[in-house]
């Protein structure tokens, strides 16, 4: 039965119907495409996988990418387990993740190697038609190597009850590897397989520092074909750098020293630290408690690279705590005068006076440090940053890559009813929203993740040299302010880690958000201070504060509105933590958290299969009453309102308010065949 829509709503939208009559010129297209749009809307809810706190480390994280959090063996389980061996499944995994260099080490093995592309390739059909089955059509084609495009989606979509369908198949085999296109067409419908597996890719923040491998992340990120991006506070560093802003460089410089990560800074991003590290061999004798973390005294003293590696930290140190200090006297808005330490430096007696208490400092020979003015560069380390400026203003690949995350990335996401950030909402400690000042008025929640997610994007599309130092001040004021949604501390306690040992100075005081994260009313009210109402299928998906599962934490938090799956990616924080990460992934069926343990290395993952294991840790978060289907997504309510303009057509073609225009329905198809 046609839905009757009225007639004044029609003419209303006369304007819009006329020119969507351009795409629809006849009735019959309108219908035509209401059919195919309303099939699309009774498919299952595609697969979104949601990843955090990836901190650099690439090999994991390719490999995640590639088993998509297990969802690829989870369905050769379902497929094979009553007809091939565990140690086949393996390796069909593996060849699905790792194609080329998977067939290249099977092959040697091999006596008929025709017979295993053959087996090979029926197997990954199997596979293919189950994924795809989500698909139109149309859908998986896009998802096709365009050279391959032919071939794989006639064996993915062949009628499963041809009478004859082996045959039909050996066929087609037998021209492919006549031809030498076994591999070129198994690693293409691998390709295919993966990218169906998952609908959409969500990296709820922190790609950079801590591990060596960022750029390995950011280049898989930028070929993804569906991949969105929340904003974390060490992107948000790399991103004010980026941008040119001085203290941001000094910090990423810090981080990536601190952490061992020089190769990032020379050979990927091409910075010059030639100066830099020509002043800081000159300058600094001793430069013990900066050599890189996980660095013995020994090798400090035996090994000069590890030497040069320390004073160069050191060197860039001092830099930032300076800079710091000038952009803290710009701005007291920010309230961070507690963080303006250097005057509280006594080289003499080596201490430094906190809060009225002195400490003793492990290193207090800061020669650049003048007494009278200790925030003021001294020539030769302004001249230093503003090389280090340019360099990191002019790095094509650095900026390419930040480039990525303007493009694709954003302070929160909501996507079907969830909410996506990174780390939280800055709250009073009463639990109500905070007021911060920004762009001199007070704002909170969503008006304050809105504003910052706008004048972030200013400042990045203006001309570098009209980037005023006022503006990009407000880059470092995300990256460690006390009410900066992505910090939520009080203070960053670098200099006192660094040097003091007296590790209550260490300690940094949490935003309420986190002593009201596990209650669920908070969740709910930032669910609706962010415009989702009914949020009884909904949650909030956090990174940020690594999960200590080994103690006992759980992630999913407030009764199941809040989802935290920072498990420790990083092997930085995988002590801690007790697991190599959390993944989310959602589905037809449900939202899971998964659970994965360390990767070991590449080559063991090709060589022995030996897959990242990933623990299913809690099913059905957001189990609903039978099977999602796209109708129940925001693509579904987008193909709706299609649905609804198009019958708005029709029936203006019926009532004659739009004439049918066969000639250019015929000039249009005519046009679209060839």
């Amino acid at each position: 039965m046609k839905k009757l829509i009225n007639e004044n709503e029609i003419k209303a939208n006369l304007p819009f119907l006329t020119q969507l009559a351009k795409s629809f010129p006849t009735e019959e297209d309108a219908m035509t495409e209401i059919v195919n749009l309303s099939s699309i809307l009774a498919l299952p809810k595609p697969t979104e996988h949601f990843m955090s706190d990836l901190h650099g480390q690439g090999d994991a994280f390719e490999h995640i990418l590639n088993n998509c959090s297990g969802v690829i063996r989870n369905e050769i389980t379902r497929l094979f387990k009553d007809t091939l061996t565990f140690d086949e499944m393996e390796t069909l995994a593996t060849i699905v993740y790792y194609p080329r260099q998977k067939i290249a080490l099977e092959l040697k093995y091999v006596a008929d190697k025709d017979a295993w592309y053959k087996t090979t390739l029926r197997r990954l059909i199997l596979l293919g038609r189950k994924i795809s089955s989500k698909y139109t059509r149309s859908r998986v084609r896009k998802n096709i190597d365009a050279k391959f495009a032919y071939v794989i989606e006639e064996l993915l979509t062949a009628r499963v009850n041809f009478h004859d369908l082996d045959a039909y198949y050996d066929e087609i085999f037998d021209s492919i590897i006549r031809y030498d296109y076994a591999e070129n067409v198994i690693v293409a419908l691998t390709n295919t397989i993966k990218r169906l597996a998952v609908e959409r890719l969500h990296i709820v923040g922190d790609i950079y520092d801590r591990g060596p491998e960022p750029h390995r992340i950011l280049e898989l990120l930028i070929k993804h074909p569906s991949v969105d991006v929340q904003w974390g506070n060490h992107d948000i560093l790399w991103m004010g750098a980026a941008m040119g802003d001085k203290t941001c460089i000094s910090g990423v410089l810090t981080n990536s020293f601190r952490h061992g990560n020089l190769e990032l800074i020379e050979d990927v991003y091409g910075i010059n630290l030639r100066h830099l590290l020509m002043f800081a061999h000159k300058t600094y004798k001793s430069a013990l408690v900066f050599r890189p973390r996980k660095t013995s005294s020994d090798a400090y003293y035996d090994n000069p690279e590890i030497n040069i590696r320390a004073k160069l930290h050191k060197a860039i140190f001092v830099i930032m705590h300076k800079l710091e200090g000038q952009m803290i006297k710009r701005n007291p808005q920010a309230h961070m005068d507690h963080r303006l330490l250097l005057e509280g430096i006594d080289q003499e007696r080596s201490t430094i006076t906190i809060q009225g208490v002195a400490y003793p400092i492990k290193d207090a020979d800061f020669p650049t440090i003048d007494p009278n003015d200790p925030y003021a560069l001294t020539e030769e380390e302004q001249i230093i940053i503003d090389e280090l400026q340019q360099s990191f203003l002019k790095s094509p690949t650095l900026q390419r890559h930040i480039h990525f995350f303007i493009e694709r990335g954003s302070m929160y996401l909501i996507q079907n009813n969830n909410l996506l950030f990174h780390a939280l909402v800055p709250l009073n400690d009463d639990g109500t929203f905070k007021d911060v000042e920004l762009g001199g008025r007070l704002r909170h929640g969503k008006e304050m993740f809105d504003y910052l997610d706008a004048e972030v994007k200013r400042i990045y599309y203006e001309d570098p040299a009209e980037r005023r130092e006022s503006e990009l001040d407000l880059m470092w004021y995300l990256w460690c302010g006390p009410d900066s949604p992505f910090f939520g501390k009080d203070k960053m306690t670098t200099f006192e880690r660094v040097e003091i040992d007296d590790t209550k100075t260490h300690k940094e005081k949490r935003n309420a958000y986190y002593r009201y994260q596990d209650t669920e009313n908070m969740a709910v009210a930032i669910l609706n201070e962010f415009g989702i109402e009914n949020t009884e299928h909904s949650v909030i998906v956090n990174g940020h504060i690594p999960v200590e599962k080994i103690n006992g934490e759980n992630p999913i938090k407030a009764n199941g509105k809040l989802i935290v799956i920072d498990g420790g990616f990083s092997k930085y924080y995988q002590k801690t933590t007790g697991i190599a990460g959390y993944t989310l992934t959602y589905d037809s069926r449900g939202l899971y958290i998964v659970a994965h343990e360390p990767f070991v290395s590449l080559e063991k993952a090709i060589e022995d299969n030996a897959d990242i294991k990933a623990t299913i840790e809690v099913r059905d978060i957001l189990a609903t009453k039978g099977q999602m289907t796209v109708r129940d997504t925001d693509k579904g309510v987008e193909l709706e309102q299609e649905i609804h303009n198009l019958e708005m057509l029709v029936q203006a073609y019926e009532h004659c308010l739009i004439n049918e225009n066969h000639e250019y329905r015929y000039i249009k198809v005519s046009t679209k065949n060839n």
